[in-house]
């Protein structure tokens, strides 16, 4: 069995304050029983689930429905605006009161359910049962608060614990992170350092490649002008032993006696130029003249062999 209470103010007497039992078994729809007193006398009375099952045709509702109402209506005292109660104490023989419990949707108002409650002989009993049942209420508040704020301190150690972790995990985690930013850092300032020794190796070599560029421009400059000088030079020797010496025999005749001695056969051998310049090295200038003049190197040579 399970109990509800709660407490109401009926719209005909909102003065006065009315204390409300239901007591069901299993489910609502199954049908409850109620107990209503105002402190000095009590009434009570059943809702049988057939007439569950007959208020909510006659709204036309489904029953699962129409049960939800009733909880809201009953068991719920967030929903006093919008659901209320009327008592009619009209009582008939002073023996029975007309209950009522209705919805308001805005102005428009439709009762879901009403009946009539019988006066209990024993009425102090039924107060002392009200009392009893308030009380176990209220103790089975505290213990379920008790055993809330120990949970409530249970998870707060436990949160405790939780952050303790996170703050430690946080702490190795900044640790690891610092000592790969400064092994990445150390990392980046020997690159760095060694790019900058590289950048001023190259900078010292470009003059000096620069000052070897110019020196060795210098020297073939002046390389220049010495092998100009040498070549004038030599051009000047060898004209002056070409003007001091004496005339050079015609070297026709003695083409022709070479040509008359080679049909008599008397052919003599070779001499080249190197043998010449052995045996006769003051010719070479003469040979050079006349070689610029366009006789050919063979009958030059012919001419030094044949006299």
């Amino acid at each position: 069995m399970e109990k509800k209470m709660r407490q109401l103010c009926p719209i005909s007497d909102p003065d006065t304050t009315y204390f409300l039992q239901i007591t069901w078994c299993k489910d609502l729809g199954m049908g409850f029983d109620l107990i209503l007193s105002d402190g000095q006398s009590s009434w009570t009375g059943r809702v049988s689930e057939e007439k569950i099952s007959r208020e909510a045709a006659d709204m036309e509702m489904k029953q699962e429905k129409y049960v939800e109402e009733l909880k809201k209506v009953l068991l719920f005292d967030q929903f006093s605006d919008t659901y209320r109660f009327d008592i009619s104490k009209k009582e008939i023989n002073g023996e029975s009161i007309h209950f009522s419990y209705e919805k308001n949707l805005k102005d428009v108002t439709f009762r879901l359910g009403s009946l009539k409650l019988q006066r209990v002989t024993n009425s102090p009993e039924v107060i002392r049962e009200l009392i009893i049942h308030c009380l176990d209420c209220v103790k089975e508040l505290h213990a379920k608060n008790d055993h809330l704020q120990k949970e409530n301190e249970r998870l707060l150690n436990n949160l405790g614990d939780i952050l303790q972790k996170c703050v430690e995990a946080k702490e190795e985690l900044e640790t690891d992170l610092y000592k790969r930013f400064v092994l990445v850092l150390n990392e980046k300032k020997t690159k760095i350092r060694s790019l900058l020794k590289h950048l001023k190796e190259v900078k010292e070599m470009v003059p000096e490649t620069a000052q070897a560029s110019t020196v060795q421009k210098e020297n073939y400059e002046g390389s220049t002008d010495e092998e100009s000088e040498n070549l004038i030079q030599l051009t000047t020797s060898e004209s002056n032993p070409l003007l001091g010496s004496p005339d050079i025999t015609d070297i026709v005749p003695s083409r022709k006696r070479r040509q008359l001695t080679s049909k008599n056969g008397n052919t003599k051998p070779k001499v080249t130029l190197q043998e010449i310049k052995k045996l006769h090295p003051n010719t070479l200038p003469k040979i050079s003249y006349l070689m610029l003049f366009g006789y050919r190197k063979n009958e030059i040579m012919c001419s030094f062999v044949n006299p």
